[in-house]
């Protein structure tokens, strides 16, 4: 009787191992696709495999991907290949939490690495969040972001959208919703990484502003210690007041701290200046050298500086009662493919004009 129950319990084990090993592929197919702004094929995603270790043959991949495919991880765009879903970007966040701890900066380093803005040409790629909202709420969010865009609260009146089965960055848009994408501060980071100039980005936060004027933060997550976006989760909790910053100055906004060298202000000066010319803007204070800021020290010869978040629309939007989700650093758009909100604040608003014919003819 023992040696037949010492057999079972061998035999689940090697059932259990089976099966953990094969979710762990999974989940690294998962992590190549996340990496990728395109479709990826099984041939291109087994090469990808090997950089992290896991050698599967195409074979191979095309079966953990129709497993994928069936648990709505990835969707398959025919002979393009496949693309992660906003299922399968959640499903790689939570398994990879534990051993992902400071995951978000590695994310915004490689986005900053990726982006090729030209602010002066305004050409070039540009990192974006990507929001979903469904189809019959997204002229009420519209109209909820309108304040925001119009007191500034922003990094960019710039934006972008998309309909089903479109992209925005690394996210299909799903059936039923909209695709709405903001820029993300990364974009500061990218240009100033082009230029020769280090960021250092230390936290995202909830900033207290009174009078319309930043005061303090009131909550901060170091990007070093998570493996989910801070704005996402203070959007979650409800934690902020943009809505009511951008109608009477005063509130709780997203915002980003982040650290440059000293010598390197006359260069960030420069190309804030082309930013803003592009449309483009984000610092929403830069402060002296070692001069402390929103109550942040700031080490020696070393100058703080406060971004707006890219996301402080769509908070505007979930505080009046939207549900929407977003994928904070979801990827890099071309340049030309924004237009400007109030373009599509004034479309969206006449009346007899449907989502679909908004979007289309525009991409």
């Amino acid at each position: 009787m023992a040696t037949e129950y010492l057999k079972g319990v061998k035999k689940v084990r090697m059932v259990q191992s089976a099966g953990s090993d094969a979710e762990r592929k999974i989940i690294s197919i998962l992590k190549v696709l996340s990496e990728s702004s395109q479709p990826l094929g099984s041939i291109t995603i087994a090469r990808q495999l090997e950089r992290h270790g896991v050698y599967l043959s195409e074979r191979a991949v095309r079966y953990h991907l129709r497993i994928t495919d069936e648990r709505g991880y990835t969707q398959p765009l025919g002979r393009d290949g496949r693309t992660l879903t906003p299922q399968g970007l959640e499903e790689l966040k939570m398994a990879l939490a534990p051993e992902q701890v400071g995951f978000i900066l590695e994310k915004l380093e490689l986005l900053a690495f990726q982006t090729t803005l030209d602010p002066q040409k305004r050409t070039g790629q540009v990192p974006i969040n990507t929001s979903l909202i469904d189809e019959d709420k997204f002229k009420k969010a519209v109209a909820a972001m309108r304040d925001v865009f119009k007191s500034g609260i922003c990094v960019s009146e710039l934006v972008a959208t998309a309909s089903e089965g479109e992209k925005l960055g690394s996210v299909v848009i799903p059936s039923g919703k909209i695709g709405l994408a903001t820029v993300c501060s990364v974009v500061i980071n990218g240009v100033f990484l082009k230029a020769g100039v280090p960021m250092d980005s230390r936290f995202g936060g909830v900033l207290e502003i009174r009078n319309s004027r930043p005061r303090r933060f009131v909550a901060i997550i170091n990007y070093a210690g998570t493996s989910l976006d801070p704005s996402d989760q203070y959007i979650r909790a409800r934690m902020t007041s943009v809505s009511e910053a951008a109608k009477t100055g005063n509130g709780k906004i997203l915002a980003n701290f982040r650290e440059i060298p000293a010598l390197s202000r006359t260069i960030v000066e420069e190309k804030l200046a082309l930013l803003k010319e592009a449309g483009i803007g984000g610092v929403y204070v830069l402060g002296n050298t070692s001069e402390p800021i929103c109550q942040i020290a700031v080490d020696m010869n070393r100058v703080g500086m406060v971004l707006l978040g890219g996301l402080n629309p769509v908070a505007a939007a979930v505080e009046g009662g939207i549900e929407i989700e977003s994928i904070a650093e979801s990827g890099l758009i071309d340049f030309q493919q924004l237009i400007s909100f109030w373009q599509l604040y004034d479309k969206y608003l006449i009346e007899g004009v449907t989502a679909s014919s908004i979007l289309g003819g525009k991409h």
